[in-house]
């Protein structure tokens, strides 16, 4: 989901009965009815139909068929569409973080280290791998040069690539804060990432060079020697 999707998702939550059919379903510990939801914020049920749908394509809820009697078989009435809270996480960020990932490779990295693994080089082994399963997901389109490939994958991540002198430079870190309170190990970890990278893209002429710098990654990309 790009970032104007996700600006949609939350922006749709701006509507004061939508905002509350949605507080409403998410704090119930079983996906709920259309008629329970309109019950509950007091409007028709014809209402909280059209705002759930609403919110089902905004990806913020998701549905389910079931029988709410428990009963099966002839007699037992059509299943009841419910609705409950998605299992997708939807956030806006400005610039882009991406902590989720720092916590999923130190989280790799300990798992690693308990094996007898150094920490460090555990952190860059897992970093590295992230790299490469990034890289085999990513859509990039046919016939780019490895500079152009590189800059479309990093800016579907957040870095905000920007070409200057046959190089690109990485104007956002996704994990700012992180990086600031404990550089060291994010930024080692940021270089592993981004070198896996570009070796799954293929870009044999490129590589991840560490080059701290206020304000931007620590990481930039440059030809090869």
């Amino acid at each position: 989901m790009d970032i104007a999707a996700r600006a949609s998702s939350i922006g749709s939550l701006a509507d004061e009965t939508r905002r509350a059919l949605y507080e409403y379903v998410v704090a119930q510990p079983d996906a709920v009815g259309r008629e329970a939801a309109a019950d509950a914020v007091g409007v028709p049920v014809h209402m909280a139909r059209f705002h759930l749908d609403k919110l089902v394509e905004a990806g913020l809820l998701a549905t389910e068929f079931r029988r709410l009697t428990g009963r099966s078989g002839p007699g037992a009435g059509r299943p009841s569409k419910l609705y409950r809270r998605t299992e997708a996480t939807v956030s806006v960020s400005l610039p882009e973080r991406r902590y989720d990932l720092v916590g999923h490779l130190l989280a790799l990295a300990i798992e690693r280290a308990g094996e007898g693994v150094a920490p460090e080089a555990a952190l860059q082994k897992v970093a590295h791998d992230e790299g490469l399963r990034t890289a085999a997901s990513v859509d990039v389109a046919p016939g780019l040069d490895e500079l152009s490939r590189a800059a479309d994958a990093l800016a579907g991540h957040g870095f905000e690539p920007r070409s200057e002198d046959a190089a690109l430079v990485l104007a956002n870190c996704p994990f700012d804060s992180l990086a600031r309170e404990h550089t060291a190990v994010v930024c080692a970890a940021n270089h592993a990432f981004v070198g896996g990278l570009l070796d799954g893209l293929g870009c044999e002429h490129l590589t991840a060079h560490a080059e701290p710098h206020d304000g931007r990654c620590c990481v930039t990309v440059r030809q090869a020697d």
